[in-house]
């Protein structure tokens, strides 16, 4: 059995919009994010567990809203209130996961092939969200996150790095058709190299 990425019927590489007479390094890179991992941790309601004592890979939990950890190989955000996702490249974060989280304290659900994740990386990037989602995106930085619409489609928005201006926009596998037309239609006044 092959996996099928959930754009590899609409993603198409190469240079794109308004890139005549721009250096490539001006230009937005929009690419696909494949091969990874997703787990979303509930910690239970009755559970005493301390998050505090609680690390993956050298990364804690994020303890209040808006926030993630991680580096370019695994993320952890927080979502809502004693629950967060994990995203990894690792095919073995699994088995992290299962020695951090006790089953008596912790709900794991993978969904690693139920989202669709777009990074745009450039100078531009913001302009691109700032498109198609009402966020106030005055005062985010590194290791901020959000939930959010992108043209009416719920999003989950993640800033990676901050020189280059570099965020991972995360969206159900059902509409990623429409989020990458969102997406790229938004980043075509700036020209785009798909990679």
């Amino acid at each position: 059995m092959s996996k099928i990425s959930p754009l590899s019927n609409s993603h198409e590489l190469g240079l794109h919009g308004n890139y005549k007479n721009k250096d490539e390094a001006d230009l937005l890179i929009i690419k696909e994010i494949t091969n990874i991992k997703i787990y979303q941790i509930s910690k239970y309601k009755n559970s005493d567990a301390d998050i505090k004592n609680i690390s993956i890979n050298g990364h804690n939990l994020p303890a209040n809203s808006g926030l993630s950890a991680g580096d370019e190989n695994m993320r952890i955000q927080w979502h809502a209130p004693n629950v967060w996702m994990i995203l990894s490249n690792n095919e073995d974060i699994f088995q992290e996961i299962k020695k951090q989280f006790m089953d008596s304290d912790f709900a794991i659900t993978d969904l690693s092939h139920s989202r669709a994740i777009i990074q745009v990386k450039g100078k531009d990037a913001l302009n691109v969200i700032k498109k198609g989602s009402p966020l106030n995106l005055n005062d985010f930085r590194k290791n901020n996150c959000a939930n959010s619409v992108y043209h009416g489609i719920t999003i989950t928005l993640d800033m990676i790095n901050n020189d280059p201006l570099t965020f991972n926009i995360m969206a159900l596998r059902s509409f990623a058709g429409s989020f990458h037309h969102a997406i790229t239609d938004a980043s075509l006044e700036f020209g785009f190299k798909a990679v």
